[in-house]
C-alpha cells in the first residue's frame, strides 16, 4: 500500500498511522482518535443537534472505522474515508430515529380537530430471540469486565445502568468534561477488545 503523492502533507501523516493502526500499533490508534475526536464530534453534533447523540455517535463511527481499518486504500485520504463512515452512521441514527418518533401508539388528529390512536400491542420476543439477545449481554459484559479503572465502571453506569453523562459526573464526583473524555476512551479500549477478540457482538 503506497501513499499518494498527491494527498497533503497531514493526509501523508494520517496514512502513516494508518498503516502503524493496520500492524496492530495501539499508539497510532490513540493519534487517530486524539486528531478526529472533536471533528468527528461537530459533525454528528451538526446532524443531530444533542450533544449526547452526538458524543455516542462520534465514538461508534470510530468503532466502525477501527473495525474496518484494513478495507481502507490511499485512494482517498483517510478523513475523506472516515468522514464518510461518520455520515452515513449519522444518517442512519437520523432514520431509525425519525421512524421511532413517528409511533402509531400516539394520537393523530385529522382536519376537523377530531384524535384518535392506534394501540398495537408490541410483537413479543421469541425464545430464540430472547437467548441471542442474552448471549450478546453476555458477551458485552465479559469484554467489559476486562477493561481496567475508571473504565470498566464508566461502560457499566452508562450503558448498562443508562445513566446520563451528568448522572455520572455527580456521582462519581468529577467534571463533565472528564466523564466524556474517559467514556470515548472506554468505548475505543472495548471496541479494540471486541476486534481483537474476534467475537461479534
Amino acid at each position: 500500500m503506497e501513499v499518494n503523492e498527491n494527498f497533503s502533507e497531514k493526509a501523508k501523516e494520517d496514512f502513516e498511522l494508518v498503516k502503524a493502526a493496520k500492524r496492530g500499533s495501539q499508539a497510532a490508534f490513540s493519534q487517530i482518535m486524539v486528531r478526529y475526536r472533536e471533528p468527528l464530534y461537530y459533525l454528528a453534533f451538526k446532524m443531530v443537534r444533542n450533544e449526547s447523540d452526538a458524543e455516542d455517535l462520534s465514538i461508534e463511527a470510530f468503532e466502525k472505522a477501527f473495525t474496518k481499518i484494513d478495507q481502507y486504500t490511499p485512494q482517498y485520504a483517510f478523513s475523506t474515508w472516515l468522514f464518510r463512515i461518520a455520515t452515513n452512521h449519522c444518517i442512519d441514527f437520523i432514520r431509525k430515529k425519525k421512524l421511532k418518533t413517528t409511533s402509531i401508539d400516539e394520537a393523530m388528529e385529522d382536519k376537523k380537530g377530531n384524535s384518535w390512536s392506534v394501540q398495537v400491542p408490541a410483537k413479543a420476543k421469541d425464545p430464540e430471540e430472547k437467548y441471542i439477545e442474552k448471549q450478546k449481554i453476555a458477551l458485552m459484559r465479559e469484554m467489559v469486565e476486562k477493561l481496567s479503572e475508571p473504565y470498566q465502571s464508566l461502560i457499566t453506569m452508562r450503558y448498562f445502568k443508562e445513566l446520563s453523562y451528568e448522572e455520572i459526573a455527580q456521582e462519581k464526583d468529577i467534571p463533565l468534561g472528564t466523564v466524556k473524555a474517559q467514556l470515548f476512551r472506554a468505548r475505543a479500549l472495548l471496541a479494540d477488545l471486541i476486534r481483537k477478540s474476534k467475537k461479534s457482538i
